[in-house]
């Protein structure tokens, strides 16, 4: 298991995510559906990261990339086969990016790189809030 910056919150469920986790890079292990987009569209992380789910019909397994893009908010998906569903830890531990939103891809968060080595990298970088 690789060490969790202290500014990355791990979360089986999105429904998890409250108040407190605003600014930090959440990493769940949910789906990144529609109903996922909803509970963390309620949240200004820092970027969220979910279980691409196998894409699905009509890329559902990752509608909430442009829903939370619309809202500024950097999110990117795991692929379903480097990682479990509903298991944060094993996402941190062995999720590849699969996808990402453009607000994601602003701040270097790339398909294909390895997860943990990519958001440890972004989370010793102070936020520039402008």
């Amino acid at each position: 298991m690789t060490a969790v910056p202290s500014r990355v919150v791990l979360l089986d469920s999105i429904t998890q995510v409250d108040a407190l986790h605003a600014g930090f890079c959440v990493v769940t292990g949910s789906h990144g559906g529609v109903s996922a987009a909803r509970y963390a569209s309620a949240v200004a992380a820092r970027v969220y990261v979910f279980n691409d789910a196998g894409v699905g019909k009509d890329a559902a397994g990752i509608a909430a990339l442009a829903l939370l893009d619309a809202l500024g908010i950097a999110a990117v998906t795991v692929a379903h086969d480097s990682a479990r569903i509903g298991e944060a830890r094993d996402t941190w531990d062995n999720g590849v990016i699969s996808h990402q939103n453009a607000a994601a891809g602003g701040i270097g968060l790339l398909p294909g790189a390895r997860l943990s080595a990519a958001l440890a990298a972004l989370a010793d970088v102070p936020v520039d809030d402008g």
